[in-house]
């Protein structure tokens, strides 16, 4: 789909196009850092201060302009889900990995698999920031032991390709596990870097649900009465399916909400405006993304754990065949295109939409991600006339507000 595109990334900043991907920090070498702001997102800090070699290498890469599925073989594209060569159920194989990781744990199996295999050097993901539990950092991990200290969905703003030129300067090869638009940055710094498919041989995504701002957070220690200098453990999911949020204070205080409680209201989400414009929450660009698969698109009670797998490459299903092979993997039964439209139906919604979003951005003098090859605009035909007015007027509105705006981080 053919938009108009922020110029420059304090355009993509300001227009709420910025997903804190990390990407500006590492291309300036930390000269620029991704800050958090005092509404509770990362950015780009500052974020005009860029070299013309560097604004334009960003421009080039940033998931705030440009998205695009990555390309294996001639297969005909789901015209949601896109390429792939397989979809099914999978969990881990390590009873304690498939109860402490978020859903089923098969991206940590299959990173666990990749370190124990040696099949790369090592892995680049997010954990806990041990100093601040409640946020986020990147890390890297060359055990077995760290990347299973690091299982767990990660909710709020964290910047993981800050570490991808650390990542790259070691010459080693390695896997990625990030957020769907998060790739997206690595396949566009690709086209003009080759070190990037030489050394970043895996890369695993979660289906994306969207990002949620530190406020989310925020808000919940402020429902239990404690301050976050105060917290020692801060997790979000896990340790069962979907498992609890769970709060650990210094002083040895726990607090603990279900998931049903914490994200039954959606306007409270407090998302980034990034996600509800995402034209590839499914991870496209991955060679593995894994899913929630709860009939509906929610849980009724806790289970076991299970992920929907969605294999697109080649490298991806041998991966996926030798985890399964050494045990690290389980894989279940094959799931069709249209049995997924009914565990993420939320993703089939706002993929539909899209197009009468953008048209809405357009109208208002707003940029749009350039989004070629995602099918966005034959999904939008699709669409019905009355929601498609709709989601044009709605975003229309949004815009002329301010809703979509943020002003220029504060150095």
């Amino acid at each position: 789909m053919s938009n108009k595109t922020a110029t420059s990334i304090s355009e993509v900043v300001t227009s709420g196009l910025c997903i804190n991907c990390g990407l500006c920090e590492a291309v300036t070498r930390g000269r620029v850092r991704m800050v958090m702001t005092d509404y509770g997102s990362l950015r780009p800090t500052p974020a005009d201060d860029f070299t013309g070699e560097e604004q334009a290498r960003l421009l080039s890469a940033c998931p705030g302009v440009t998205v695009s599925p990555r390309a294996f073989g001639e297969s005909e594209p789901d015209p949601i889900w896109g390429q792939h060569s397989s979809m099914r159920y999978a969990w881990a194989g390590h009873q304690d990995v498939r109860f402490r990781a978020a859903t089923g744990g098969a991206l940590t199996a299959l990173a666990l698999h990749l370190v124990k295999s040696g099949k790369v050097a090592f892995v680049l993901h997010v954990v806990a920031d041990p100093d601040q539990p409640m946020r986020s950092r990147w890390t890297i991990s060359r055990t077995p032991y760290d990347v299973v200290s690091g299982a767990g969905s990660r909710y709020g703003p964290v910047a993981p390709l800050a570490g991808f030129m650390s990542a790259l300067e070691r010459s080693e090869p390695f896997a990625v596990v990030a957020k769907p638009c998060d790739l997206n940055a690595v396949h566009n710094l690709s086209k003009s870097d080759p070190r990037v498919d030489a050394l970043c041989i895996y890369r695993l995504a979660m289906v994306c649900g969207g990002q949620s701002r530190l406020k989310k957070s925020q808000e919940l220690l402020r429902e239990f009465g404690i301050e976050e200098q105060e917290v020692s453990v801060f997790r979000y999911r896990g340790y069962g399916n979907p498992g609890l949020t769970r709060v650990e204070t210094r002083d040895g205080r726990a607090f603990e909400k279900t998931y049903l409680d914490l994200w039954a209201d959606e306007a409270g989400w407090q998302l980034e405006t990034r996600c509800k414009l995402c034209p590839d929450a499914l991870g496209e660009a991955s060679d593995v993304a894994a899913a929630d698969v709860w009939p509906g698109g929610g849980p009724t009670g806790e289970d076991a754990g299970f992920n929907g797998i969605i294999v697109r490459s080649p490298a991806g299903e041998a991966l996926v065949e030798a985890a399964a092979a050494s045990g690290d993997l389980i894989l279940g039964d094959a799931i069709t295109p249209r049995q997924f439209d009914d565990l993420q139906p939320h993703q089939v919604r706002k993929k539909k939409a899209l197009k009468s979003r953008y048209e809405g951005l357009q109208h208002a003098g707003f940029p749009a991600p350039q989004t070629d090859g995602l099918r966005i605009e034959a999904l939008g035909q699709a669409l019905d006339q009355a929601q498609s007015q709709a989601e044009f007027d709605g975003t229309v509105k949004r815009a002329r507000e301010g809703r979509f705006s943020e002003p220029m981080p504060e150095v």
